[in-house]
């Protein structure tokens, strides 16, 4: 068996003294998606924050593609797409506007079709002409989603990109998640609807205390029983801390 893509070996992250992540180990293979649960303040951000090289772990290692992040963190970036609660849009800019910005600071070469390519990809190219500020949380969050496939990377990581989307919204994002997906790209999603992460699920893992109480294939467990299981190793968690 080949190595993990992503490897964490006894991750500690401490804020002062209040310890946000306890001895995470972590394995994920290249092309799976990785759905990850917990409630909030589980350590969930503060994981995809440390998987990004956006922080660094207190204590522990995290290795991609065998590189470890904190000892090259410059160079572990060209392997990853990131999108956190945060867009990283202009709001003023129009759709191909900012990808065409983004694409420049990637150093991508003529990057007009890698632009149009992606804004068809999201089912943005109809409103690629129109500015930011007139999108609505879906679209933003999937043009934000096309910001970070811009250079093509191995691995996206995705801090609850369904946060704040109706029904509709949220199905266009399965969809275009199951569609980036594959044997080609590793995903890392962070989310609180158990229902929506696991219909794209390969792994599911499960934050709680900053512990990893659960990491199991997808197919190891099923759709309904998914809710009872969080339900309790979550409260089970509640009461050790």
């Amino acid at each position: 068996m080949s190595d993990p893509l992503i490897q964490i070996r006894g991750l500690h992250k401490y804020f002062g003294r209040h310890r946000v992540l306890r001895g995470i180990d972590l394995d994920i293979p290249a092309g799976q998606t990785l759905i990850l649960l917990g409630p909030n303040g589980a350590g969930k951000t503060t994981l995809l924050r440390i998987l990004s090289t956006l922080s660094r772990p207190t204590q522990g290692q995290v290795q991609v593609a065998g590189v470890n992040t904190s000892a090259n963190p410059e160079g572990i970036r060209q392997y990853l797409g990131m999108v956190s609660h945060a867009p990283l849009l202009y709001d003023d800019l129009s759709a191909a506007e900012n990808l065409e910005f983004y694409a420049r600071l990637y150093g991508l070469q003529d990057p007009g079709h890698r632009v149009q390519e992606l804004l068809k990809q999201v089912e943005l190219y109809h409103r690629r002409k129109d500015l930011v500020r007139t999108f609505s949380r879906g679209m933003t969050q999937r043009l934000a989603i096309a910001r970070a496939l811009l250079h093509n990377p191995p691995i996206l990581l995705l801090d609850e990109p369904d946060t704040g989307l109706d029904p509709q919204a949220a199905e266009l994002m399965t969809d275009l998640l199951r569609d980036i997906g594959g044997r080609e790209r590793t995903i890392v999603m962070t989310t609180h609807h158990l229902d929506r992460g696991f219909a794209l699920a390969d792994q599911v893992a499960i934050l709680a205390g900053g512990k990893l109480v659960l990491n199991i294939p997808a197919s190891q467990i099923s759709a309904p029983e998914l809710r009872p299981l969080y339900d309790r190793l979550v409260n089970q968690q509640r009461r050790k801390a």
